[in-house]
């Protein structure tokens, strides 16, 4: 009796039996999901704090839906041993102060990391769902905002809005002038960081709601972006309209304050009505019987 305990004990405590308990798996989610979080909330970034719990908790349900399956999964020594050398970068740089292009980014880096000590190399192909939740998230804004500027295409649609309704209005570059004062429209306002939040709330709808269709899969994300834009555009429009009416303190509170804020949500709203409408369209009519 004493040999078999012995021979069972290693069996119990080896890297391979931790590596498969599904219990241990999920609490390391968890807690790159918190750590996470924790960190953005210090920040006081709150539309990318809900923006992240939204895209955590749906990447988070995906896995606890298969949690049942995650005992039966194996990974080899060397796909473990680099998932955890990616987890422990991640604990290390969230412990020295990250940036935020590092917090965008820093999900992704994470599910991999957490996907090869699950399932080694074939765990991309089995949460690829996952990944592909988070790496919407934030990658495409970090690598794609340095080498996109659309401040000029936001000034120019500002100014159409405001020539269609009879303004006395003029663009000098970035600035929209009208005759008493007017808004520069740069990076931080031409509306990019919303269109990619609304992009990527357009992939988390895809993925969690699949629809039938290729036309849909790619209308979907190029309506997201344009609602953004166009949301972003009026709110150009009412922040001239206050200069021009000598009100900096409603300029400042619908560019940085919580009027912001209100047309991040505005955005949500239009895009979500058109994720309903096209959910109705995707869902076949039910069959009633005539009388």
């Amino acid at each position: 009796f004493g040999k078999k305990l012995m021979m069972n004990t290693p069996n119990f405590l080896s890297i391979q039996s931790w590596k498969q308990s599904e219990f241990w798996l999920m609490a390391i989610a968890g807690g790159l999901m918190s750590i996470h979080l924790t960190l953005i909330y210090h920040r006081n970034n709150v539309s990318f704090l809900a923006l992240s719990l939204m895209f955590w908790l749906s990447a988070f349900s995906l896995v606890w839906d298969k949690r049942q399956e995650l005992a039966k999964q194996t990974s080899s020594p060397l796909a473990t041993l680099l998932g955890m050398l990616i987890i422990a970068m991640v604990l290390l740089k969230s412990a020295t102060r990250p940036t935020s292009n590092w917090l965008g980014v820093s999900p992704f880096i994470s599910a991999i990391g957490w996907s090869l000590i699950a399932s080694g190399f074939s765990g991309f192909r089995e949460y690829w769902r996952e990944l592909t939740i988070l790496f919407f998230l934030g990658v495409p804004k970090v690598f794609i905002w340095p080498l996109v500027d659309i401040s000029g295409i936001t000034a120019k649609f500002a100014t159409l809005i405001l020539w269609y309704s009879g303004a006395d209005v003029s663009l000098d570059q970035f600035n929209v002038m009208l005759p008493d004062g007017g808004v520069s429209v740069n990076m931080g306002c031409s509306g990019l960081e919303g269109m990619f939040y609304l992009l990527g709330l357009s992939v988390l709808f895809m993925v969690m709601f699949p629809l039938e269709g290729l036309w849909k899969k790619i209308i979907i994300p190029v309506v997201a972006v344009l609602i953004s834009f166009v949301v972003n555009g009026f709110r150009i429009v009412l922040l001239a309209v206050l200069a021009n009416a000598h009100k900096p303190a409603a300029v400042y509170y619908w560019h940085v304050g919580e009027g912001s804020l209100i047309f991040s949500m505005i955005s949500v709203a239009l895009f979500g009505c058109f994720c309903w409408f096209m959910i109705k369209q995707d869902t076949p009519p039910t069959n009633q019987d005539t009388p």
